[in-house]
Order: structure tokens, then sequence, then C-alpha cells
């Protein structure tokens, strides 16, 4: 039976207890919360001990009037975005949930944002500070509740998309902000490259655009802010308005990754779902027959597809971008081809450093985001 941390007494002293114990005997740990992105990043060592964060769950600090929420790392997001709507405030950054089964950790670790990116920034850019424990089971803080208050490293941001591999997340720091007064979505008739030349043109325009997805022949588009100024983009950008009723399931579906689109095919192991960042303005991918779906005013681009990796990669390199393995049928697609672009020597030997500085000897997430690591 695999070992894990209970809910009982002190989550902390266990969690650096079972580091103690994994360093004098030379076994690794994987951070989980509720399991909800094992597909993603590299898979997980199948010999590492699991330390779950599932126990720590909870408010630590919050102060709707400084738009700062201190949670700890095993909260779920849908519990985090409860509270914080009591308030009329929102995690901007709107980071999936994967069925209600995200946690703020994991939100971190990975560094995954969904729609709301497009005009409110990345998870990286609302982290203010976080409370870790590294190899030497010291608690380290980082940050604090402000924008500008680090000095050297900043480790919040550091951690931020590290897939855990720096060290144990406990608390996290987050700027949130106030929910929009309105909100509309219209909808589009066209085809992908047009509805990139059409997201770009807006977006040199003062029109109050939240989301842009284009899927399946159609390109929605979320305006929020305040009523006038949503009022008078949807009547200069013209398109179909959408009801709540049916907007609403539409974004939740992009967001968690629940629309149809998301899923895979259990029967044909070689399809993928690939998540290629890309220049907001770069060319539509042709030559691809696979279902695409376009967002963040045409800077991130889906396709489900059984191409080569290799094919993927020059395409998205060619763009100015990259390629992620997003999703497959088999983990073993993930170790076999690698779910990461393949970096630079020189970035690589600033990621041993850290590593090598926060976990010399390699305890957490092994290999999670990149090999070696």
């Amino acid at each position: 039976m695999e070992p894990t941390v209970t809910p009982q007494t002190d989550w902390l002293a266990q969690s650096i207890e079972m580091i103690r114990e994994a360093k004098a005997t030379g076994q690794s740990l994987r951070f989980e919360g509720f399991g909800s992105k094992n597909f993603y990043g590299q898979p997980p060592t199948a010999a590492s001990r699991l330390l779950s964060t599932r126990a720590y769950s909870g408010i630590v600090d919050y102060d709707p009037t400084e738009l700062v929420v201190v949670v700890k790392s095993g909260t779920p997001i849908t519990e985090l975005e409860s509270v914080l709507s009591q308030s009329g405030q929102m995690l901007a950054f709107e980071p999936p949930r994967f069925g209600g089964l995200g946690s703020a950790g994991g939100m971190i670790a990975t560094g995954l944002s969904g729609p709301r990116r497009l005009s409110a920034g990345a998870a990286k850019d609302f982290i203010l500070g976080i409370t870790m424990v590294d190899t030497q089971c010291v608690q380290l803080r980082f940050g604090g509740t402000v924008m500008k208050n680090v000095a050297g490293y900043d480790l919040s941001r550091l951690n931020t998309g590290a897939m855990g591999i720096l060290g144990l997340l406990v608390d996290l720091s987050l700027k949130v902000l106030p929910k929009p007064p309105a909100e509309e979505t219209i909808e589009f008739e066209v085809n992908a490259k047009e509805s990139i030349d059409w997201v770009n043109a807006w977006g040199g325009k003062p029109y109050p655009i939240s989301a842009t997805c284009w899927i399946s022949g159609r390109l929605f588009v979320r305006l929020s802010g305040a009523f006038a100024a949503v009022r008078a983009a949807k009547e200069k950008m013209g398109g179909q308005l959408l009801s709540d009723s049916k907007a609403n399931p539409f974004w939740v579906g992009i967001r968690d990754h629940s629309d149809g689109f998301f899923s895979l095919d259990s029967d044909d192991p070689d399809t993928a779902l690939w998540r290629i960042s890309v220049p907001t303005a770069s060319a539509h991918i042709t030559g691809l027959m696979d279902a695409q779906c376009i967002e963040w005013g045409g800077g991130l681009r889906w396709i489900k597809t059984s191409a080569p990796a290799q094919q993927i990669r020059e395409i998205a390199r060619a763009l100015g971008g990259h390629a992620t393995l997003f999703r497959t049928v088999h983990p073993e697609m993930r170790a076999r081809i690698g779910a990461f672009s393949e970096i630079s020597p020189a970035i690589m030997k600033i990621h041993q450093r850290l590593k090598q500085e926060l976990d010399p000897n390699s305890i957490f997430n092994p290999g999670r985001l990149i090999a070696g690591l």
C-alpha cells in the first residue's frame, strides 16, 4: 500500500518528515493534490512516493479591499473561487479546474491559464508570494502580498509552471480582481484565417475583449467591462449575441477542457492533443486536416492530430513559438517524445543550477518538467 500524508494533526510536520526520510533513503517524492493534472508534463516516476497536499486546505488570509488572498496549496480551486465570489472577485487568469478537482498548488505548479489570459495575463502575473519547503526541510518564504517586493530570484514566479521540481508548495499569495459588471458573448460564422485577422484588428481598438475562441467554423468573442463599453463594442463589432444560458457553459467548457474538442479517442492511440503557443498574428496552421481550436486572440492553437511530433514542433518553431504535447491516450508517448519542446543548452544550464541549489538530491518530482531534472 502506498503511504500518503493523512489529514491528522500537522500536515506540514508530516510532510517535512517525509522529505527528511526521502533524503536519507535516496527515494524521490511526487507531489499531488487531487491528481487532476497527472496527464500533463512528463509522466511521474513510478517509484516515487506520493506526498499529497489534499489534507492541507483552506484560506489562510483574505482581504477583499486589498485584492489579495493567501491560500493553502491543497485547496480546491472551486472552493477558493467560491470564497472570492462572495466579495464579487475572481481569479482573473481563469485556471482550468478539470472537473472541480484542480488544487491551488497544482494551479501554480503547472502555470496553466484559461480564456481570460488574453486580457488579464497569465498565472505567473498573479502570484505575489509563496511559502515552500526545500530539500533541507527548511520553510522558505518569498514575496508577500504586494507586487514589487522581490530582491534577487523571484522564486514565486520561478515555481509557477515548474511542475513541483523546486520544492513543496505550502502557502500561496495571489492577486485577485473584481468581476466585471457586464459580460456578453457574440458569435460569428467565419473561417480560421479570417478569425485570426479579425481578432488582431480588434486588438488595436478600445474594445473590452476578455476572451476569443474559434472552433468548428465559429468565432466566439467575450466582452467584459463597464455596461457602456460592452454595449458600444457589441454594436460596432456586430455578430450574433449569445444568451447567458449558452455563453456561460461554452466558456466553462473551454476553460475546464470539458468541451468535446479536448477529449481523445481511446481506440486511436496515435492521436494527441497539442498546445501550440505562437505570436497572435501568426498565420493559420494549414496542411494538417485535423480539428483545431484557436484562443487568446490567435496566440494559442490547439490541434488534435496523429501527425509526427517533429512535424508539429517544426511548425510551431517556424511560427516563432513552441508546441507542448498536452494530452495523449498512453503516457508512454509522453515519455518517448517529451511533453515540452527542447530547450537550448544555455537555458538548460540555468534550470540545472536552480535545481541543484534547491533540490541537489533530486528528490522533488524528478523528470516531471524535463528529463534529467
